[in-house]
């Protein structure tokens, strides 16, 4: 089954402002146990929710932006342990989309392979962005991969993504084990041509 191609990105915002923020930040250590990635966007930012000052709430229950799915962040996002299950957090809780200054490498790599689109935009431009969310909650933004473009409330803001990420996603290349499953048949192919593969008679 060829996989989707992702080329534009829209819907409403949601920041989580800061930098350094790491994985054991945006999913707790105890959230991966399970044996699966299903139910773990519910642990997302579980120990910095729970941490709130009496009298705030955090942005992921703030009901003005319940239903984002882009999240705007800062700089080197995803630092820390390299675990597989951060991103699935944030895409389980129904995110498509991050928009920060820049990410770890691992967490990076993590993200793409599950269509998880992590681009990056200047400091300043995630700042206008923000605030234009703060203002008006409900305004829509898309994340344009083709036109490497960010675009809200009638302003634009130049988005920037590692070539081969962006090519993967573009092109529906994203998931290196969906490309194996779907190349079955040639792989099987190749392989009976191949001498050192035959199984020898008996």
């Amino acid at each position: 089954m060829p996989l989707a191609k992702i080329t534009t990105l829209a819907g409403r915002g949601l920041s989580v402002p800061g930098n350094d923020i790491d994985t054991d930040r945006i999913i707790p250590a105890r959230f991966l146990k399970a044996v699966t990635f299903e139910g773990l966007g519910e642990g997302l930012f579980y120990d910095a929710r729970k941490a709130v000052p009496a009298g705030q709430v955090h942005p992921l229950d703030d009901p003005r932006f319940r239903g984002a799915s882009i999240l705007l962040s800062g700089a080197n996002f995803g630092c820390g342990s390299s675990r597989e299950h951060a991103p699935q957090a944030i895409r389980k809780f129904g995110f498509h989309a991050v928009i920060a200054e820049s990410y770890a490498e691992i967490f990076f790599g993590n993200a793409t392979t599950i269509g998880l689109a992590c681009v990056s935009a200047d400091r300043a431009d995630i700042a206008r962005i923000a605030a234009a969310m703060e203002g008006d909650p409900a305004m829509a933004i898309t994340v344009d991969l083709v036109k490497q473009e960010i675009r809200f409330g009638g302003s634009m803001a130049p988005l920037t993504m590692r070539d081969a990420a962006r090519d993967a996603l573009v092109n529906g290349r994203w998931d290196p084990i969906g490309e194996l499953l779907d190349g079955r048949e040639a792989a099987a192919m190749t392989a009976a041509r191949l001498p050192y593969l035959a199984v020898p008679a008996k």
